[in-house]
């Protein structure tokens, strides 16, 4: 018992050390894309205090964090002090709790010689059955931090950016939960280990196998996540920064940190669900449990380099897209994700039920060719119908005809 719990805290200590970290540079990972898609220089001089050594301004997040840490703390007067202190907690606590049982590795190697006697488990909180559905369980609590800053700051700004947040976030769970249901429907399980052993052992991960089901779990987790083209909660344009506009300092850096967080959840789902989580054959080898660190470390590797290349990905998509309006916003998910979703849902479940009748007629290798055509013909008739269907969810051109304001005189005025 007590070796659980010392290694169940060494596991949260690296862990904990890693997301900080991560967050801090991922910071400065947007900030030279960003620069990059801007065609000009991002952060390039913040090196080592009192020295001429830049390396390329990778001070850069330490010099914004200590700025943060040593800025002057200010409540407004007008604010529930109470929720407003509480706010940002409950959704930093939220974001760090979902990574309890995400993998971030295979197993470390027994090596009795450092004192490991059996093989160590990258997961947190290993062998939870209902993994999913405490990711999910979790990730929904991070709206009421949303909610409780926006209504707590007592500003018309904040709240209506609490309203967005939450009207978003409730959309786009209903996708997120219908893009997830055809995996588990295919494995039967609500493990994320068990869900990332069966795409290693049938060699076949879920984004060539679930194209539809991957396509809205992706959007859906842009929405999430709360990043251009979804960042309609905190839009500066409109409503200068949503629901932490009142907050400074230590606080707005745990909403910042919460945001970046989200991001690296939803490209770990991604990776895990979709992308075979650490497979990659030539490298990591497919047997579950390793006994060679060479193969641990790199599966460790692989792992971190899938979720760096999504996250880009993601960093990219933001400084590369419009936002959308509210009404596309809305319209995007009710009428385009969602209808997806349940064909995705329907399209596995039938495949499911009747696939032991096609290997039985056609054999195992055609039946899962033929499954595989079915999948990407529901992903591209699917498409096309959506399209069709609700052409306003992507269309920005000047709507003819749409009812226009009465301009009226001013009080005194000759016009």
């Amino acid at each position: 018992m007590t070796a659980l719990a010392v290694e169940t805290l060494i596991k949260i200590a690296v862990f904990l050390f890693a997301m900080m970290t991560a967050a801090a540079y991922l910071v400065l990972l947007e900030r030279w894309i960003c620069a990059w898609v801007q065609d000009r220089q991002g952060p390039n001089r913040v090196g080592v205090p009192l020295t001429n050594i830049k390396l390329f301004g990778l001070g850069q997040p330490l010099a914004d964090g200590i700025k943060m840490i040593m800025k002057q703390e200010y409540t407004p007067k007008h604010v529930d002090t109470v929720v407003y202190y509480l706010a940002p907690v409950t959704i930093l606590a939220a974001a760090l709790g979902i990574f309890a049982v995400i993998p971030w590795g295979s197993y470390i190697p027994a090596t009795p010689s450092l004192g490991i006697e059996k093989p160590v488990s990258l997961v947190i909180a290993p062998n939870v059955d209902v993994g999913l559905v405490f990711v999910f369980a979790v990730s929904s609590l991070a709206v009421y931090g949303v909610i409780l800053g926006g209504w707590a700051s007592n500003n018309k700004y904040s709240f209506i950016g609490a309203l967005r947040s939450s009207a978003q976030l409730i959309a786009y769970e209903l996708p997120l939960g219908l893009g997830i249901l055809g995996v588990v429907l295919v494995t039967g399980s609500l493990r994320l280990e068990e869900i990332m052993r069966e795409q290693i052992d049938a060699r076949m991960w879920f984004v060539f196998s679930q194209p539809l089901g991957f396509l809205v779990f992706l959007v859906a987790a842009f929405a999430e996540s709360a990043r251009l083209p979804f960042d309609l909660p905190e839009c500066e344009q409109e409503l200068i920064g949503g629901y932490h506009t009142e907050y400074s300092g230590i606080r707005l850096l745990m909403y910042l940190i919460a945001e970046f967080l989200h991001m690296v959840t939803a490209s770990f789902l991604i990776v895990v669900l979709y992308l075979g989580g650490w497979h990659f054959d030539p490298l990591t080898g497919s047997d579950w449990v390793t006994n060679d660190w060479i193969e641990a470390i790199l599966r460790i590797v692989v792992l971190t380099v899938k979720v760096l290349a999504v996250i880009v990905f993601f960093m990219i998509v933001r400084w590369s897209w419009p936002r959308f309006r509210f009404d596309q916003l809305m319209t995007l998910a009710w009428k385009v994700m969602l209808p997806l979703g349940l064909v995705n849902l329907f399209v596995t479940a039938a495949l499911v039920e009747y696939g032991s009748t096609l290997s039985q007629h056609y054999g195992d290798e055609n039946a899962g060719l033929i499954q595989l055509a079915v999948s990407w013909g529901a992903l591209i008739v699917s498409c096309v119908a959506a399209a069709l269907a609700a052409p306003l969810a992507s269309d920005n051109r000047p709507r003819i005809g749409l009812p226009q304001p009465v301009k009226r005189p001013r009080a005194g005025s000759l016009n």
